[in-house]
């Protein structure tokens, strides 16, 4: 079979190029099944004089077909439309009632690309809240530098970054040297490696309810035993922590001391000193995520700040305020801990890319990015106002109300289930996270976790139908 003449179409006044347009059509055709395997494209000479374009020009997209696998061209026969196979999703390889693969779906839920899909779900801030010029700016800066783009990075990451960040910890009464900080491709990746080298199949570790399901993820993934901790709007509840080290033999305890995800809350004083001393008597060791840091202004109590690095992890991130794309993340820990971290880096990853890292650095040192934090900061509060004003209109109430970042740990009105509104959202292309993949209590379903700058008009809209119905 051979693809007609007449399927391929051009239109002279459409801005895109002529290979853009034909590049388009193909792609269309053959992933919509429309043009089935083994059919036959006409030939370059054949289709450049039918459509009135240059030979180049239609080379030029056989070849970039073929490069993304929708073709294939046999020498001395022609190009072919190369058979589609199914991708494997990842829930079919898991128990689909399994918490991982629930997990799974909601971050593949919140990273569709497509611009019509709303995400008050989503973990992240959209363009319009990033510093999108500073980026391009340092992108342009690297570029111009006679450093090579195209080896490898340094074991431990860029020096200058690490440098820099060392110092910024400081601020925080952190005493480190650049030794024992290790740059990852994320803070998710920082806590893989931590788990892969520390943690055994089997082991308990504590982990906050609620909490932040993608952490709780990959421990599962890695066969860890998750022991829940109840959380306060002070911290981990100690009654709880101590009666759980008690009947547990407690491997690590994973926590975000700022701006806990989804709550939104951070560890007081009192309760950090108290927690820091049942850990130290049961010999537990502590994996503290700070991943919002850039979105608190206050200096807010980290554990890191009382205790050394001995018997403690520090995970950061630079994502969340720079760019979800650009992804740099680190690890902070006794210099023994982070040559064996590196070594394990070395062996799964091999680096990390340097020149994201020195972009990330240009950026960090510009004086546009304190300037963008400050604004962030003051859009932020005005945005969890409106969003809590709105709520409030609904009958909604925060669980409690932070003062910084992005999200709101909301419970929903009586009546209402947040698991059958996830459901619902879904067909109207809104993508909510609702408290059963953040919470084990009882009553999960009646929370949801809300990011305010992604609380459109669309999503109110679509909320009081759904009430009205």
């Amino acid at each position: 079979m051979q693809i007609p003449l007449h399927a391929w179409q051009l239109d002279k006044a459409s801005p895109m190029t002529l290979t853009q347009q034909l590049l388009q059509l193909a792609q269309q055709q053959i992933r919509g099944q429309h043009w089935h395997a083994g059919a036959k494209l006409p030939s370059v000479r054949v289709l450049s004089e039918h459509l009135a374009v240059s030979k180049f020009t239609v080379a030029e997209v056989y070849e970039r077909l073929t490069a993304q696998g929708l073709t294939v061209s046999r020498h001395g026969s022609g190009v072919y439309v190369a058979r589609q196979h199914p991708v494997l999703q990842l829930n079919d390889a898991v128990n689909e009632s399994s918490a991982l693969a629930t997990e799974v779906a909601l971050m593949r839920q919140t990273l569709q690309r497509q611009s019509d899909w709303h995400k008050p779900a989503a973990g992240w801030l959209t363009p319009e809240w990033m510093p999108e010029s500073e980026l391009r700016d340092a992108l342009k800066s690297v570029a111009r530098e006679g450093q090579a783009l195209t080896d490898y990075g340094p074991a431990q990451g860029y020096l200058p970054l690490r440098q820099y960040l060392v110092n910024r910890l400081s601020q925080l009464n952190m005493a480190l040297e650049p030794a024992q900080m290790l740059l990852t491709a994320s803070a998710t990746h920082a806590l893989d490696l931590v788990v892969r080298l520390l943690l055994k199949p089997g082991e308990k570790v504590l982990v906050d309810d609620p909490g932040f399901y993608n952490f709780q993820a990959i421990m599962r993934l890695h066969q860890l035993e998750l022991v829940f901790l109840p959380r306060t709007a002070q911290g981990p509840d100690l009654q709880a922590l101590a009666a759980l080290l008690q009947q547990h033999k407690i491997r690590a305890y994973v926590t975000n001391s700022v701006l806990s995800n989804p709550v939104g809350t951070c560890v007081t004083p009192p309760v950090a000193f108290k927690v820091l001393d049942l850990l130290k008597l049961h010999q537990v060791l502590l994996i503290e995520d700070d991943i919002y840091a850039d979105f608190e202004s206050t200096h807010a109590l980290r554990y890191n700040s009382l205790t050394g690095f001995e018997r403690s992890i520090y995970i950061g991130s630079l994502s969340k305020t720079i760019s979800a794309d650009m992804r740099v993340g680190y690890i902070v820990a006794s210099a023994a801990v982070v040559a064996s971290l590196t070594d394990l880096k070395l062996m799964t990853t091999t680096s990390t890319p340097a020149t994201v890292e020195r972009v990330i650095y240009k950026v960090l040192t510009s004086s546009g990015y304190s300037r963008h934090i400050k604004q962030l900061h003051r859009r932020l509060d005005e945005c969890r106002m409106e969003a809590l004003k709105q709520f409030a209109k609904r009958g909604w109430y925060p669980w409690h109300e932070p003062t910084a970042g992005f999200a709101l740990w909301m419970c929903l009105p009586d009546g209402l289930s947040a698991r059958a509104l996830a459901t619902a959202a879904r067909e109207a292309r809104i993508v909510l996270a609702p408290g059963g993949h953040f919470s084990q209590q009882a009553d999960a379903d009646r929370f949801m976790r809300f990011n305010i700058t992604q609380c459109t008009d669309v999503f109110w809209n679509w909320l009081d139908g759904y009430v009205h119905q």
